[in-house]
């Protein structure tokens, strides 16, 4: 899936570590919140692309957090972590607004694929997990970035920004779009840090049939040489 943010509502030590450690390898910013009230706050007054709710949680269960969101009309994608197994808490999770559920324990890479799925059907994307830009492919699977038959090296923030504005060629994304994305709570980043990402890929993106266009005052976009 393209990079995303992602709030993680996990208040186990080892799987909120994993969880991070997991989508963080492959590009995707994770906030993690251990308790319930605090994570519906942040969702008060921040926007993320997907939300990892675990059931038990202190100070304010993952029911009543996911019951409150659905009833200030947020629409951010939902995947609810049950170590129930009983029919009725799925039902339950369902019912309440959940878009899809995992129970504990279970393989992070099916964890993985379920939010892809979900980023997918927000997006209204193809089901697909290749990214094709003039010449520039990434598979979001694998995290490969081919430029023609050229297999080219980067580093997880690269992908992830060249993930960003090639999900959608020719769109301007603004630093503080791209800060956002890329970066989470505790991590301290300035605009600075975008030119200097966005450097670093233009240079080794170099030669492809698709280039990083800077619009002064307003942001950055990839485009095409050939419309694509």
């Amino acid at each position: 899936m393209t990079a995303v943010r992602i709030l993680l509502v996990e208040d186990t030590q080892d799987v909120g570590e994993a969880i991070c450690r997991r989508f963080q390898q492959t590009g995707h910013t994770v906030d993690w919140e251990t308790d319930g009230a605090a994570a519906l706050e942040i969702l008060g007054f921040t926007e993320f692309d997907l939300v990892i709710l675990d059931v038990m949680l202190p100070g304010l269960d993952g029911f009543s957090v996911l019951r409150k969101l659905r009833q200030a009309r947020s629409g951010v994608p939902v995947l609810v972590l049950t170590a129930r197994s009983e029919v009725d808490d799925r039902v339950s999770a369902l019912d309440l607004g959940a878009d899809d559920y995992l129970v504990k324990p279970f393989d992070f890479r099916e964890l993985e694929a379920r939010a892809r799925v979900l980023m997918r059907r927000r997006s209204g994307g193809e089901p697909t997990n290749i990214i094709v830009c003039g010449d520039i492919s990434l598979d979001r699977a694998n995290r490969n970035v081919m430029v023609g038959k050229r297999e080219i090296q980067l580093k997880r923030r690269e992908i992830a920004l060249l993930e960003i504005l090639a999900s959608r060629p020719g769109k301007v994304f603004s630093k503080d779009e791209l800060l956002d994305q890329l970066f989470g709570f505790e991590e301290a980043a300035s605009a600075n840090a975008i030119e200097l990402y966005v450097g670093r890929l233009r240079k080794k993106l170099e030669g492809a049939r698709a280039k990083i266009v800077t619009l002064r005052g307003s942001g950055y976009q990839l485009v095409s040489d050939d419309g694509a």
